[in-house]
């Protein structure tokens, strides 16, 4: 019963709230960026958009571990991608300033690529082999004055829950310009939303946004970048209820 009212509920009061909320937001965005500073506009419009989002469709959300960052440092977050419900978390409670690294086909979702295009978020275009180079000049641009990038290494939603494969991208860019890398560990989206649902209606589940110890990359070296992936997806996994970590290779006897 109550599960068939939250539905209602979210067909009847959320989705047309959302909605609105969503145009709102984008036009905000645009008109704001272009009067003004991406820095401010591209970010606090969509936290407060993430926010109410989350607090329209009933959703408590937990977060540990913003302690361990700095105020002043320049991060690049990188996070276990359950579901689409995961923008709306790190985007609303992460707190802080920072660019979406994202597929250049975003581009074109009605309202929110414009948004996403004015507010200066960097697109990565992966049909060529000059798109990494684009993304690190546009990186180094934007990562100053404590303003940080997030990445979700796996490329893409997962579609059983569990942990993917981590792409290098985030390293490559990580070790070139000698930032932090950040780990953050994701849990409660994929039961929130998972990407194999076909009707898109979410069910009420706890999220919990952990933070974990900033990694420093040592040197651009191929095996560091290896070793950059290996704590990242470790300090990841670690916090993963068991049923989405990866399964354990057999132990030979």
């Amino acid at each position: 019963m109550k599960r068939s009212l939250y539905r209602i509920y979210q067909l009847c009061v959320a989705t047309p709230l959302i909605l609105l909320a969503t145009i709102l937001t984008s036009v905000v965005t645009c008109v704001g960026c272009f009067v003004g500073s991406a820095h401010f506009w591209g970010y606090y419009p969509g936290k407060y958009w993430s926010i109410f989002i989350l607090r329209v469709l009933l959703l408590p959300v937990k977060v540990s571990g913003r302690e361990l960052l700095d105020r002043n440092t320049s991060y690049i977050f990188v996070i276990n991608h359950q579901s689409a419900i995961d923008i709306f978390v790190i985007y609303g409670f992460i707190c802080r300033n920072f660019k979406w690294m994202m597929k250049s086909t975003l581009r074109r979702m009605p309202f929110v690529g414009i948004a996403c295009a004015k507010a200066r978020h960097i697109f990565v275009d992966r049909s060529n082999s000059s798109g990494m180079r684009e993304t690190i000049s546009q990186a180094r641009e934007t990562l100053q004055g404590g303003t940080s990038l997030v990445v979700f290494p796996e490329g893409s939603r997962t579609y059983t829950g569990r942990l993917g494969k981590f792409k290098k991208g985030a390293y490559l860019l990580a070790a070139d310009l000698q930032l932090p890398i950040v780990p953050v560990t994701l849990n409660g989206p994929f039961d929130v939303l998972p990407r194999t649902r076909g009707i898109n209606f979410v069910e009420r589940h706890p999220l919990h946004m952990i933070i974990h110890e900033p990694i420093y990359p040592q040197n651009n070296r191929p095996e560091e970048l290896q070793r950059l992936i290996r704590l990242s997806e470790e300090a990841i996994e670690r916090d993963l209820p068991l049923k989405y970590q990866r399964p354990k290779a057999p132990v030979a006897e």
